[in-house]
């Protein structure tokens, strides 16, 4: 009997380690399962959850932007520089008006809400209001700091159009001071447009925002791997071809002289990179494809992280030994089969003490 009561003994102290561990193990699955889900979310960071912080702390990026919207309007409605034009000055001047073959509306329409649809279509592939925010933000100041830029020096160059003689003197009678200067009677509005040749708005325009595109898209769809695509290299080259035929048709339409273009297309480029790289690492670097805020934000993420997992630790290691010590602390109980046995030792030196006497 004593032996059975000594195997109770040690059953007794498996069912406790078993219960143990099986209380563990209803703790841990809860957080196990959360870490999972927050695992899985982790890269996504949705308009709903992380929009308003990103745009809290861009606030004054965004009032910056009015405030250049603001300047560009009134560069636009003051009168050009009227710089002087000679007689002899007129032959490069005599092309024929014509209209637009692009027209002024459209110009936003392609170098800004076509690039803002591509963003947008990225967004709903990743998530990733970091993503949709910077590249948004990005564009506008590319084409609105590049409109401020050209609007400011075709005011102050005045340089006079192509077809100037026709806007000055609609019925080819042209007309001179005594100082040799011209004295326009034609269309007051022509008139001031004729002295707003250098540098080209469209070409500007057209190369900030499609060259902005470009190479937002050549991060993306990592055109710089090393692995030999040319199929990537043509899909970035796209936005810079259609900027380009956009420049030709200004020359073509007799809008503007070849360095007009040339200067206007190299201005909006440049813009458009500094721009690109305030928020964005280079195309050919192997995080390009994604924004600085972007891997911040999960370098935030995962040290948060860390510093739950490792509290969680701590506290499930309190609680075990918290649980121990109750356990060891808990007196025996005769009621319940699996206590302790009492034994009677005075029976024992009984017996001890009759085995001596016979002796």
């Amino acid at each position: 009997m004593s032996w059975k009561k000594v195997g109770s003994i040690f059953s007794f102290l498996n069912f406790q380690r078993i219960l143990q561990r099986r209380r563990q193990q209803q703790e841990q699955s809860p957080l196990q399962m959360e870490g999972a889900q927050v695992a899985g979310q982790r890269g996504r960071h949705p308009i709903k959850t992380h929009g308003t912080k990103v745009a809290r702390d861009h606030l004054h990026d965004w009032l910056i932007l009015m405030l250049l919207v603001m300047i560009e309007v009134g560069l636009f409605v003051i009168h050009p520089f009227y710089r002087f034009v000679g007689k002899d000055m007129m032959a490069d001047l005599k092309y024929p008006m014509k209209d637009n073959t692009v027209p002024l509306w459209a110009v936003p329409i392609y170098s800004v809400l076509l690039p803002i649809c591509v963003f947008i279509f990225v967004y709903f592939r990743r998530r990733d209001v970091y993503d949709l925010h910077h590249s948004v933000l990005g564009l506008l100041f590319a084409v609105l700091i590049t409109a401020v830029i050209t609007d400011a020096i075709k005011d102050a160059v005045g340089r006079p159009r192509p077809d100037f003689f026709w806007r000055c003197f609609p019925d080819g009678k042209d007309v001179y001071d005594r100082w040799g200067n011209v004295v326009c009677h034609g269309n007051k509005a022509d008139i001031k447009e004729g002295h707003k040749s250098f540098p080209s708005g469209h070409s500007s325009w057209s190369f900030a925002g499609l060259g902005f595109l470009s190479l937002y898209l050549s991060g993306k769809i990592k055109v710089l791997d090393r692995q030999g695509h040319i199929a990537k290299l043509c899909i970035i080259v796209l936005p810079l071809l259609a900027a380009s035929l956009v420049a030709v048709s200004r020359v073509d339409d007799y809008w503007h002289h070849w360095n007009d273009v040339f200067a206007g297309g190299f201005l909006g480029l440049v813009v458009a990179t500094f721009c690109y790289r305030q928020f964005f690492p280079n195309p050919y670097d192997d995080d390009g494809w994604g924004p600085y805020a972007y891997f911040a934000a999960l370098l935030e993420e995962s040290s948060n992280d860390n510093v739950d997992a490792a509290a969680q630790t701590t506290n499930a290691l309190t609680a075990q030994a918290m649980e121990v010590h109750v356990v060891n602390q808990t007196p025996p109980s005769n009621e319940d089969n699996f206590s302790t046995p009492e034994l009677d030792y005075g029976s024992t030196s009984r017996l001890e003490d009759i085995e001596r006497g016979r002796r």
